[in-house]
């Protein structure tokens, strides 16, 4: 990927589902918050919050908010 250009914001408003979804992924299959800021999803989402604060959350927002899900989801034992 040497020598690509960066993603336009309109490409990256373009992908922000498949971001998210990803993100999603991510945290139901139990990897760290560390691991996950290392991934092209969180700077994709990174970039589109700093970009437009207004209109998109920041990537840690959303895992907060999928993990919560996730726990609420789960039965307890």
């Amino acid at each position: 990927m040497a020598g690509s250009r960066p993603l336009s914001i309109g490409e990256l408003e373009a992908g922000f589902s498949a971001y998210c979804q990803a993100l999603r992924r991510l945290v139901a299959d139990g990897h760290s918050l560390e691991r996950i800021e290392r991934t092209l999803c969180w700077h994709h989402l990174s970039a589109l919050h700093s970009s437009l604060p207004q209109r998109y959350r920041s990537p840690q927002d959303l895992y907060a908010r999928y993990l919560r899900a996730l726990k609420a989801d789960k039965p307890a034992d």
